[in-house]
């Protein structure tokens, strides 16, 4: 038997135990994960400093923003909210006929394939957010490693898997393949109910046609390309040394390989910022990239950028190559709106590492147009504005960026993604194959199904279904007769209840 395939069979043994293990259980489980990660903390930060190349305090603050995430997913375990428990009593007096007992519940997928990134070598990688989020749902996660970090990613994976099982959790529920084939093969295979990912949009667009050319196809939750544009209205534009050297960090952070990287900055014609962009730049020292296809992927789009018509340079950057890697400096850009418009398919593809362009705009009004029209699909997007702004136009631009975009900021910069139950990190497409956040709790919805069960007898229900309820998960209840108040409007008709634990965990 070959490892993939010995992996792809573990998960699907142990689908079946861990959705029926009780969610305290498996809550600690995620927490026994997470102090096994905290623990090995000196150990696995060199070795991602190495692979990486990316600094030791960033690193050290995605590790702890990893388990954060697998702490903040065992309180949602515990919870139970997000499994959406809802029961119809049985009523005769159903107002369309008489109607059985019915009972609803999300369940888990099944096992989950999730693609490995480059850029967040712990936050999206082997235990990162999507594994966070699969786990919590009940799901056996298969992690294709990414090959920008292999040692760190098999160090990680060992420790994991070692505190889940040493938690109770079925052998399988954690585990590691290599390699682009067997990541095609893992993707295909009948075995894996779900799929997420996050890298670059060619990659994820093949993958996500492979998820649906499947003779069953499955839900392909990919993360691909966004270029979370930021407009400054005219009252804020005057403050240029602060607003610029904001604007340059924002873009330098960890070389500009972040996936909220701000790669557009509108501001109105005659701002003036490029003497305070150009001076900031030059306070950026280089940075490596993250591995070679990074490098190659920047340098040609780079060039595409400062060879279109109408672009001016502020800051030209650079890039150097040396035996451990490519190193860059940030490049920055000025155009105008029209020339925008012109040289669309030159300008507006995402640039991943450090290059941004500032485009310069006559009118305020222009601007939700211009978000609609150029920028359909983005992680964030940024205004902004003066405390009073009189600007008129601010109201259809926020309702553009909330149709575009998945995050909206007004103020701040868009690099820095809060782990935290209201975080929204995805978009339409091509920020993402098909919604939903890989942030946050609501990124658990991802690897659940929803399931009824009519008619069936108590002993047959669920946990989470029964009216004992051992694993004391909120239940909103219909009782029989409420469907006479339906229209009303008065709200009567369901109610929440959380009864009394008999003591099981069952």
């Amino acid at each position: 038997m070959t490892d993939l395939e010995q992996a792809l069979e573990r998960a699907a043994s142990a689908a079946a135990a861990l959705s029926r293990i009780a969610p305290r259980l498996r809550a600690a489980a995620l927490v026994a994960a997470a102090d096994a990660l905290d623990a090995r903390a000196d150990e696995l930060i060199p070795v991602a400093m190495r692979e990486t190349g990316l600094a030791e305090p960033r690193l050290r603050g995605e590790l702890r923003r990893t388990t954060v995430q697998l702490r903040l997913f065992a309180e949602v375990v515990v919870d139970g909210s997000y499994l959406d428990v809802r029961i119809d009593e049985a009523d005769p007096d159903f107002v369309l006929g008489p109607r059985p007992d019915l009972r609803r519940v999300m369940e888990p997928v099944g096992p989950v394939l999730n693609f490995a990134a480059s850029n967040f070598p712990f936050a999206f990688s082997v235990a990162g957010g999507d594994t966070a989020a699969a786990l919590a749902a009940g799901c056996p996660v298969v992690v294709k490693a990414h090959p920008g970090h292999p040692e760190l990613s098999r160090r990680v994976a060992d420790a994991v898997a070692a505190a889940l099982e040493s938690a109770g959790m079925p052998v399988g529920t954690l585990q590691l393949i290599e390699g682009q084939e067997d990541g095609v093969t893992a993707l295909l295979d009948p075995r894996v109910s779900a799929a997420a990912f996050t890298g670059s949009t060619t990659a994820g667009v093949h993958l996500a046609s492979l998820a649906a050319s499947r003779p069953v196809p499955i839900p392909f939750y990919g993360e691909l390309g966004s270029v979370n544009p930021v407009f400054v209205t005219p009252s804020a534009a005057g403050e240029a040394d602060s607003l610029a050297a904001a604007f340059v960090a924002s873009v330098s952070g960890s070389a500009g390989q972040l996936c909220t990287k701000p790669g557009f900055l509108f501001v109105p014609e005659g701002a003036g910022l490029d003497a305070a962009i150009s001076r900031a730049v030059s306070d950026v020292p280089e940075h490596r990239l993250l591995h070679p296809g990074i490098a190659a992927g920047y340098r040609a789009r780079r060039d595409a950028i400062l060879g279109a018509g109408g672009v001016s340079v502020i800051a030209e950057g650079a890039i150097r190559e040396t035996d451990d890697g490519t190193y860059a400096t940030p490049t920055i850009v000025r155009t105008s709106l029209r020339t925008l418009i012109e040289e669309r398919d030159a300008l507006l593809d995402e640039a991943f590492g450090p290059l941004s362009i500032v485009v310069e705009y006559p009118d305020p009004a222009a601007l939700a147009s211009v978000a609609r029209d150029l920028f359909p699909g983005n992680l964030t997007a940024t205004v902004h504005l003066a405390e009073g702004d009189p600007e008129a136009s601010l109201p259809a631009l926020i309702d553009a960026l909330a149709r575009t975009s998945g995050r909206v900021l007004v103020g701040g910069w868009p690099t820095g993604v809060a782990v935290t139950p209201a975080m929204e990190h995805g978009g339409p497409f091509p920020a993402t194959t098909q919604g939903g956040t890989s942030v946050g709790t609501a990124a658990i919805g991802r690897f659940l199904r929803g399931v009824a069960y009519q008619g069936v007898p108590a002993a047959l229900l669920p946990p989470s279904l029964r009216d004992d309820n051992p694993w004391r998960i909120p239940q909103r209840r219909t009782p029989r007769g409420a469907s006479a108040a339906w229209g009303t409007l008065t709200g009567v008709g369901t109610s929440e209840v959380l009864p009394e634990t008999t003591g099981v965990e069952a």
